[in-house]
């Protein structure tokens, strides 16, 4: 450990995690908000009655769970562009950046999987109190707004929490598109220091400590939703 310089992590921490960590943080946050809508929406419409919208929806899901996170962020990067100079009508791709690109990519990968959990938690709900919903007039729609999904959301919130914490980990992946999140902070300063060890077994340990207090968080949520059952 002699050869170990660890005053590296006193001088860069502030840059680490006022631009990386704040980086991350604020990809996490949007990425689950976004997902999480988005997935309720495609939950909602995989058990709709109309099988075209579910059947669109199953697909939907089952395509992005199938595939590599890493291969999805690339294919968006590259293809959000072009998409965006297809709906305005440019003449040539159109610059997102780096962050509104990773935000899409994991906004839409995580849905597949939010969606997959809020099905399972509306499903959880008795379907006499849907019944009744529908007895007393209310659509579709309105059965789940006011009746199961408020339910729902609440079985699954630990479920969606510990969802948020393998966002919060895979957000880290952004370092292929160069991105200054807290591992690319931590390896802009590895290189510029040749601390690479140092630099990268105090990220390993930030990534641990957060994720764990975070799962102990969830663990305690879990069982008190379990007793106020």
């Amino acid at each position: 450990m002699n050869g170990f310089d660890f005053d590296i992590i006193q001088r860069s921490w502030v840059y680490l995690f006022r631009d990386g960590m704040a980086f991350t943080l604020k990809l996490t946050v949007l990425s689950a908000a976004g997902g999480l809508v988005l997935g309720t929406l495609l939950a909602m419409c995989r058990l709709s009655g109309i099988r075209p919208l579910a059947a669109a929806a199953g697909v939907y899901v089952n395509l992005l769970r199938a595939l590599p996170l890493i291969l999805v962020i690339f294919w968006f990067y590259f293809l959000v562009p072009y998409i965006g100079a297809w709906l305005t009508g440019a003449d040539r791709p159109i610059s997102v950046g780096g962050f509104t690109s990773a935000l899409i990519t994991f906004t839409l990968f995580e849905a597949a999987y939010f969606c997959e959990i809020m099905r399972a938690g509306i499903q959880s709900i008795p379907r006499g109190q849907v019944a009744a919903g529908s007895a007393l007039g209310l659509t579709y729609w309105q059965v789940m707004a006011s009746i199961v999904l408020p339910q729902a959301f609440r079985n699954m919130t630990p479920i969606l929490l510990t969802q948020t914490i393998v966002l919060f980990q895979d957000t880290s992946l952004v370092y292929v598109l160069s991105l200054t999140d807290f591992l690319g902070a931590a390896s802009k300063v590895a290189q510029r220091d040749g601390r690479l060890i140092e630099m990268y077994l105090f990220v390993a340990v930030v990534y641990f400590i957060m994720s764990y207090g975070a799962s102990l968080f969830v663990r305690y949520l879990r069982q008190r939703t379990h007793i106020a059952r």
